[in-house]
C-alpha cells in the first residue's frame, strides 16, 4: 500500500510553526511557572512592602504570559488550520479560555481577611493549577503534531522540557518545606549561653528598655 505523500511547509510557514511553539513554551513553560513559584513566597511573608512587590512581579508575570499566549493564539487562527481534529488544538482551546478566566479572577482579589477570601483563593488555586496542567500537555501535544507534520526528531526538545518541568516541580515542593528547614537550622545552631557578671549587672536595665514601647524599623 502507498503511503500518500506528506506536503513539505514552506520556509514562511515553518517559521511561523516554530514561532508559534515558541511563544506557547514562553508563556505557559516559562513564565507561568516562575510567576507560581514567586507567588508562594509570600505564604509566611509579613512585611507588607514585601508583600505589594511579590505580587506586583506575580501579577505582570502572568499578564506577560497572558499577552504571548494571545498573540500565539491569534497566528493560530490566521495561519493555520483550524479544524480541531487533534488533541492540540482542542487543548489549546480550552487552555485559551481557562487562561483567561484565570486572570479575570486575579483581578478580583479580595483583601486578606475579607470575606469571600478564602472561596476567592480556593477558585483561582484550582484555575491555576488546570491551567499549569492544561499548559505542560499541550507544549507536549505540540511537539508531538510538529513531529508528525514534518517528521522531524522532537525527541530533544521532549527531554528539555521535562528536565526543565523536574527543575520547577524540585523548587515548587522545597518552597514547601524551607521554613521547616530554615527553623531546623535555628534550632540545631542554638546553644546555651551563660549570662556573664556584666549581662547579669545590666538585667534591670533591660528589662526597663524592654518595657519600652519599640518603633518598629520597615522592612
Amino acid at each position: 500500500m502507498v503511503r500518500p505523500r506528506r506536503k513539505l511547509l514552506t520556509s514562511g510557514l515553518s517559521y511561523q510553526i516554530m514561532l508559534h511553539g515558541f511563544l506557547l513554551w514562553a508563556s505557559m513553560g516559562f513564565l507561568m511557572p516562575i510567576g507560581i513559584l514567586v507567588i508562594r513566597m509570600s505564604n509566611r511573608q509579613e512585611c507588607r512592602r514585601r508583600l505589594k512587590i511579590i505580587l506586583y512581579i506575580h501579577a505582570t508575570l502572568q499578564v506577560l504570559s497572558l499577552l504571548l499566549v494571545t498573540a500565539a493564539a491569534i497566528m493560530s487562527i490566521r495561519n493555520f488550520e483550524n479544524s480541531f481534529k487533534n488533541n492540540h488544538q482542542r487543548i489549546g482551546l480550552a487552555l485559551y479560555g481557562a487562561i483567561w478566566l484565570q486572570t479575570g479572577t486575579g483581578f478580583l482579589r479580595p483583601d486578606r481577611g475579607s470575606k469571600g477570601r478564602s472561596i476567592w483563593f480556593s477558585v483561582h488555586w484550582l484555575l491555576g493549577i488546570t491551567v499549569s496542567i492544561l499548559g505542560i500537555i499541550n507544549i507536549y501535544t505540540g511537539l508531538q503534531a510538529y513531529h508528525t507534520k514534518t517528521l522531524i526528531n522532537t525527541g530533544v526538545w521532549n527531554l528539555a522540557f521535562t528536565v526543565e518541568i523536574a527543575v520547577i516541580m524540585f523548587i515548587y515542593l522545597l518552597q514547601e518545606k524551607w521554613h521547616y528547614v530554615k527553623q531546623s537550622r535555628v534550632i540545631l545552631s542554638d546553644e546555651p549561653i551563660r549570662p556573664t557578671d556584666q549581662e547579669t549587672s545590666s538585667t534591670d536595665e533591660k528589662k526597663e528598655l524592654s518595657a519600652m514601647p519599640s518603633s518598629s524599623e520597615p522592612c
